[in-house]
Parts: structure tokens; C-alpha cells; sequence
């Protein structure tokens, strides 16, 4: 049942993906029979073409590198790199069409582009968008002892207002007023924190650090080491141990260690790993199972399996806040907030000092990945939705951009023609346009490269290992 279910999710993605790229080809091709332009070919995805069919003088083809699409028009600048030659009885000389035309047919694509995230938008208006309570929340649950936050002076349970002095609203992105946006985008070498604690304000300055990464990982942005607070709800105990003898069942939540109030999972894991090379002690752990409180003190043991694991109390895994809801956002305010997340980035990249660069960036399998976790998660399509708004967003400007093969590139050589009154060299297009088709191949064969790996490291991280118990005697 679970390989069938992983067979729909990956149908699901395939068929919205393609929507996605089918669409914004979609306003190319209407686009250039209204303007009276010769089609040659209508594909999705790159590459040399695993199906196609020719109908009524065009031909349709799915290729075989699933990162995009394109309308093959040999009145304007072709991309043989990524098109192909054209064939020898399609070769013949063709008429000009005027700049105008050129421009229409080149906006028309991230034209349907931004109609079909404002179709979206609509949707999600309707349907919902789930959000979690601590979305909105910038109260810190967690603050590892050894990391630079602790330094500071930052502690679980401050809440963070200001970022060099930019206020914040949520704590994960991609919100531009988020916590973590905020400092991967800082450009300092201290980073100015205001936060406040028991009604009292104060501002830590924290050193960020870089994890060291290996040639075939990207670069790590600056951290802090903290995260974001969240219940400590248990989700799975396993059977014999430690947790289980105590009583501890799915659903109860940890709301203090030894006495003292906790604001995520992390302290109690930190905890027993902090016993690994020391003595075990007992852990008393404070807990809430419905209107009921009480206390169970824990001696963690080493489990039969794994061997090499450090001793644990047997809660395998935890559920974190559930306090889910739907909000229903306007669609004005969801294409603006998306509009705003690819300018933010693109400042980002640009920026001066700035760490971000291409390499953080993300193609076609981090968008497949995305798409399956959240088809994946509760309430998925609504979140698919939600994501569809803003991809479709990043979609139309990201071609608007001024450069070679991108359809922005179409109307900038439109434009240039049109105060030249006359089109660029055909042989210097052609040139043009292949090596920059060529180049935009390598980036998306570099990016992928990353996505990839980002991909199959997180897929063995989360592949679970059977923790097993001696029975208790």
C-alpha cells in the first residue's frame, strides 16, 4: 500500500509540474498562431524527444531532461542547443515578423504564467491555506549550549523582535520578515539580535558560524544555532523501554526537564546525548496528558539495536504542534507576499557581501521534491496550492529576466531591432542564442547536481533504523 501511494504522489507531481511548464509554453504557442507565426514544434521538457506526434503542421514531443519546455519558432531567435536543427524541408526561408510581434509572443509566456498563479491564488482564497501556531510565532525553543546564540546570551523562550534592526514575524522562511531570512541574509560580522525576556528588551550580538561542507555540498549559509519553539509531543514509544515502563503513550506532551520548563523536543534529546559520554542520570520529565499533570522520573538505557547507539528512554519520535488552521488569504496579498520572495532573493544574490549566490539556489528536482513533500503532508493540496502561487510567480519573472534564451532576452533583441530597424545577424543570434542555451544547460545540470544530493543525504537521514529494547525484567 505504501509503494502505491508513493506511485500516486509521484504521478501527481509529474502531472502538476507539467501543468506548471505546459501553461506558460501554452501562451507562447496561442501567442504565435495569433500573431500568424510558423510553429515548428510544441515540447515539454529538453532534450532529444522520447514521444511525439506531428498534427496539423506541428509537432507536440516530451523530451527526456525534465526541466522546462519550449515552442520551437524559426521566425525568431532559435536555440538548436536545446530545440534541435530544424529539419532540411523545414529549412526554408521564412518572412520576418515586426518586433511587435516578437515582444507579444515572448511576454504571452510568463503572461499565462502569472494568470494561472493568480488562478491559483483564487483557490487558495477559497479553499484555505493551513498554517500552524508557531508560524507566526519568533519565540525561541531552542538554543544549542554550545552554539553561537548561547554565547550571546540567548536563551529558550526569548522572543526575537528585531533582526539589525529589521523586524520580524515568523520564524522559518520563505517570509521575508522571517527570523532565519533575516540572518542568511545579514551581511555583518556580528549580527544585532533584540529580543525580549520576561517583559524586558535587550539586544545580543551574535558571531554567526559556517558548517563545514564537503566539495559535493553547498556552501552553508551563517547560523546561529537555534530554532523555533514547538510542543514536545510524543508521537511513538517503542515497546520495552524506559518510556514505556513510565507509562508515556502517544500524545502526551513534555512540558519540563528536571523542574524546569522546556519549549521544544530538543532539550530532551539534548539531554540524552549529553549523557553518552558520561554517567547516566535519571531525567525527570514533567508531563501534560489532557487535563491531567504529572511527573516521570526516567533512567535512559541502551538499546540491544542499534549497538553503537548512546542510551536513550525510548521516545522514538515526536509529533510537535498540531494546532493547525486555516487561514484564507486574498489574492492580492498571496501574489504580492510572492512577487516580494523573488525580489527578495535576486536583491539577496546580487547583494553586496551577501552569501547567497547561484549555488543556493533551486531547479527542477528541488521543485519535484518540494511538491512530493507536501503532497505528502496533512492537508497537502492545500499547501501544493499555496506553492503552486508562488512557483508560478517565480516562473513569469524569472523569464522576464533581460538574458539570452529566457523569454525577457526575446524582448530585449525585439527591442534593440526595433531602434536598429532591422533584425540582428542571423549567425550572430544563432551564436548568441546556443551559447547561452548551452550555458543555461550546464546551470541546470549544476543546480540539479546539488538538489540531488541535498535530496538523497535528507532520504538516508530520515530513513528510519529499527530501536529495539531488551524486555524489562
Amino acid at each position: 500500500m505504501t509503494t502505491l501511494r508513493y506511485i500516486f504522489i509521484g504521478l501527481e507531481v509529474v502531472l502538476l509540474f507539467n501543468l506548471l511548464i505546459g501553461v506558460h509554453e501554452l501562451g507562447h504557442f496561442l501567442a504565435a498562431k495569433w500573431r500568424g507565426l510558423k510553429v515548428d514544434r510544441f515540447a515539454i521538457w529538453f532534450g532529444k524527444p522520447v514521444w511525439k506526434k506531428k498534427i496539423n503542421g506541428v509537432e507536440y514531443a516530451l523530451g527526456w531532461i525534465p526541466a522546462g519546455g519550449y515552442v520551437a519558432l524559426p521566425q525568431m531567435a532559435t536555440m538548436e542547443a536545446i530545440e534541435g536543427k530544424p529539419d532540411e524541408a523545414a529549412a526554408e526561408p521564412l518572412p520576418n515578423v515586426s518586433p511587435l510581434d516578437k515582444i507579444i509572443v515572448a511576454f504571452a509566456g510568463p503572461l499565462f504564467s502569472f494568470a494561472l498563479a493568480v488562478v491559483f491564488a483564487f483557490i487558495v482564497w477559497g479553499v484555505g491555506k493551513p498554517v500552524n501556531g508557531t508560524d507566526d510565532s519568533t519565540t525561541i525553543g531552542w538554543v544549542d549550549p554550545n552554539g553561537p546564540a548561547w554565547k550571546a546570551g540567548l536563551r529558550p523562550g526569548d522572543t526575537i523582535l528585531e533582526i539589525d534592526r529589521q523586524p520580524v514575524k515568523h520564524f522559518a522562511p520563505p517570509s521575508q520578515d522571517s527570523v532565519m531570512w533575516r540572518l542568511i541574509t545579514s551581511t555583518g560580522t556580528n549580527i544585532a539580535i533584540k529580543y525580549s525576556r520576561d517583559g524586558k528588551e535587550d539586544i545580543a550580538d551574535v558571531v554567526p558560524f559556517h558548517r563545514e561542507t564537503k566539495w559535493y555540498e553547498r556552501k552553508a549559509l551563517r547560523q546561529i544555532l537555534i530554532q523555533s519553539v514547538s510542543k514536545a509531543t510524543i508521537f511513538e514509544v517503542a515497546t520495552n523501554s524506559p518510556a514505556a515502563a513510565a507509562g508515556l503513550k502517544t500524545g502526551d506532551e513534555v512540558t519540563a526537564l528536571n523542574g524546569k520548563k522546556i519549549y521544544s523536543s530538543e532539550a530532551v534529546n539534548y539531554a540524552q546525548q549529553e549523557m553518552s559520554n558520561s554517567v547516566v542520570k535519571p531525567l525527570t520529565l514533567t508531563i501534560r496528558r489532557g487535563n491531567e499533570q504529572f511527573d516521570r522520573t526516567i533512567l535512559a538505557v541502551k538499546p540491544v539495536l542499534p549497538t553503537n547507539t548512546i542510551p536513550l528512554l525510548g521516545i522514538l519520535s515526536w509529533l510537535g504542534d498540531t494546532n493547525t488552521s486555516l487561514i484564507h488569504p486574498n489574492p492580492l496579498d498571496q501574489i504580492r507576499e510572492s512577487v516580494g520572495q523573488i525580489t527578495g532573493t535576486l536583491g539577496a544574490l546580487f547583494a553586496h557581501k551577501g552569501e547567497i549566490g547561484v549555488q543556493q539556489l533551486g531547479g527542477a528536482v528541488m521543485i519535484i521534491r518540494v511538491y512530493s513533500n507536501l503532497f505528502e503532508s496533512d492537508d497537502g493540496w492545500r499547501r501544493v496550492l499555496w506553492f503552486s502561487v508562488i512557483l508560478n510567480v517565480n516562473l513569469a519573472l524569472l523569464n522576464l529576466l533581460p538574458l539570452p534564451v529566457l523569454d525577457g532576452g526575446h524582448i530585449m533583441l525585439s527591442l534593440i531591432e526595433a531602434v536598429r530597424r532591422r533584425p540582428v545577424s542571423a549567425r550572430i543570434l544563432n551564436s548568441i542564442q546556443s551559447g547561452f542555451a548551452v550555458l543555461l544547460i550546464g546551470f541546470m545540470i549544476y543546480i540539479a547536481f546539488f538538489d540531488t544530493g541535498d535530496w538523497l543525504r535528507s532520504s538516508r537521514a530520515d530513513r528510519e533504523v529499527p530501536v529495539v529494547f531488551a524486555p524489562q525484567k
